[in-house]
């Protein structure tokens, strides 16, 4: 019963970050994204809810699994870093509408993903390879990002 919990609490981890960079999504999405040009590779917007809400699950589950392996508070730091940091682009990109700044950002997003990454595969190799995924779609958000810092 202790493992469920856990397991409840690292896959809401991710969605209550979730909810916090989506507050200021919603509100850019329809208006100020839509007068932005874009690069030709740039994908639809309703790719984007199904594809984080895969990598949101997991990265509870990568979570859960370092868990259950073993209590390690720098993993856990490092896990809060890159959410942090997940949640902080898009409060620059769509909140303060600065390509720029998320740019730079997503630079140490990216970082932290990896530095979680190679933290996490010394504790179970399972939970590094469900962030993969993550770290391929941010590695495409940035170049995403800086496309469209460079056409505006």
């Amino acid at each position: 019963m202790k493992n469920i919990w856990k397991l409840i609490i690292s896959i809401l981890l991710p969605f209550l970050v979730s909810v916090i960079g989506g507050l200021f999504t919603v509100s850019s999405v329809s208006t100020w994204y839509v007068t932005l040009i874009k690069p030709s590779f740039n994908p639809p917007n309703w790719i984007f809810g199904p594809v984080w809400t895969i990598l949101y699950l997991m990265m509870g589950i990568s979570l859960y699994l370092v868990w259950i392996k073993k209590y390690d508070k720098s993993a856990f730091i490092l896990f809060g870093i890159q959410l942090v940091l997940n949640a902080l682009w898009s409060i620059l990109f769509f909140g303060i509408k600065s390509p720029l700044y998320a740019f730079i950002e997503i630079i140490f997003l990216w970082v932290a993903i990896l530095l979680t990454i190679i933290y996490f595969y010394k504790i179970n190799k399972t939970s590094a390879y469900l962030l993969i995924p993550y770290i391929l779609w941010v590695s495409f958000a940035s170049v995403l990002n800086l496309a469209i810092l460079i056409l505006n």
